[in-house]
């Protein structure tokens, strides 16, 4: 049986760039079990983990699309600077925890049609 991917040390990275490539080592690995998976005990299933692939694609695109932000503000839309920062963070802090709650669910919509697929213990 698979498991969800834990992404919780992917948030804590210090930029765009590393939290991308972050998110295509990890669709990368859940791609590669389905390969795998596939192999050894999907023969007949083909389609339907080719479809499963199709996914781990579409939510790695979608979520390295997510991680491209920017803050539609300028420090002169605020009274002070001590305001800007604390809008700017609370906007990527937002943003953050929406793209972590997606790629959580999404993570798991995709181990539960693994598992699906996977043979049953006798």
């Amino acid at each position: 049986m698979f498991h969800t991917v834990i992404l919780t040390q992917v948030f804590i990275m210090a930029n765009k760039r590393q939290l991308k490539k972050a998110i295509r080592r990890a669709c990368g690995a859940m791609a590669g079990e389905c390969f795998f998976a596939q192999r050894f005990f999907g023969k007949d299933n083909e389609t339907q983990w080719d479809q499963i692939v199709v996914n781990i694609a579409l939510l790695q695109e979608n979520a390295i699309n997510r991680t491209s932000i920017d803050f539609d503000h300028v420090p002169g839309d605020f009274a002070n600077g001590r305001e800007y920062k604390k809008a700017r963070r609370t906007y990527f802090k937002t943003a953050i925890k929406a793209l972590k709650e997606y790629i959580h669910a999404e993570t798991e919509k995709v181990v539960a049609d693994m598992n699906a697929l996977m043979p049953k213990k006798a």
